[in-house]
């Protein structure tokens, strides 16, 4: 098994990742409008923002890999997904390969589980192989941790967000992606769980520009070592401007 190489995606054990798997997750008409629709759009902001790596399932990385390509923005993909039409407890099952990925030029892989979820047994199966495959050619593997189901009724938000951390380290995960319930003392609580696991935080939902940048701001103070966005820099008037301003708080340049 050889060492991940997290430096095709991190500088100096930081990440500002462009996320953009939503299309799937949400469906175009919540998140989408004209301009953010367009894939394209979204390099540009990755290339133009200094992105440490840009997140698409693989069929945008498949039909715009030349795009990709020329932005030399690094690729992760994400390897499963759902639909929001769906009801009950969540699932998320693999759509694409560690082997597709790198063939569609992926440097990374990212995986969602649903810890508390009735299914969480059959996501965390599914993403051994997978993290045991990645890992066997040195790719490294994003873990997105997010509580949701019966199991999670009656825990503290803080409890889960430490616990989705904690199952980032236990998995195997070089990096798990978290969702911050906006208490900095409980976010360095869940860094401090995540052991030498790298955490980001999930960007989220559009939210007011003030507000997300100090929550930026509190993952940096945490320990942490960045964030995944999507949201709320493509849905952005300006999403120019604010990765610069993401980027000055995450790399301090």
């Amino acid at each position: 098994m050889r060492k991940p190489n997290l430096d095709k995606i991190m500088d100096n054990g930081k990440a500002m990742f462009l996320a953009y798997d939503q299309g799937l997750e949400h469906g175009p008409t919540k998140d989408f409008n004209d301009k953010n629709a367009d894939p394209n759009y979204i390099i540009e902001i990755a290339k133009k923002g200094g992105y440490n790596a840009i997140i698409f399932q693989k069929g945008i990385a498949e039909k715009y890999s030349e795009e990709i390509k020329k932005s030399k923005v690094p690729l992760i993909i994400k390897l499963n997904g759902k639909t929001s039409l769906r009801g009950g407890e969540q699932i998320s099952h693999q759509i694409c390969s560690v082997k597709e990925a790198l063939s569609l030029g992926a440097v990374a892989v990212g995986y969602t589980i649903y810890i508390g979820s009735e299914f969480e047994e059959d996501m965390m199966k599914e993403f051994s192989a997978i993290e045991e495959e990645a890992h066997n050619i040195g790719i490294p593997v994003i873990t997105w941790i997010y509580p949701r189901g019966k199991g999670t009724e009656g825990k503290s938000e803080a409890e889960l967000m430490a616990y989705s951390a904690r199952v980032g380290l236990e998995v195997g995960a070089d990096i798990a992606k978290i969702r911050y319930n906006g208490n900095k003392d409980d976010l360095k609580w869940a860094v401090k769980a995540a052991g030498k696991t790298k955490v980001v935080i999930a960007g989220g939902t559009k939210a007011e520009e003030d507000k997300f940048l100090q929550e930026v701001k509190d993952i940096v103070v945490a320990g942490g070592a960045g964030i995944a966005v999507g949201r709320n820099v493509w849905q952005s008037q300006d999403p120019f401007a604010l990765s610069k301003k993401i980027k000055k708080i995450i790399f301090g340049k």
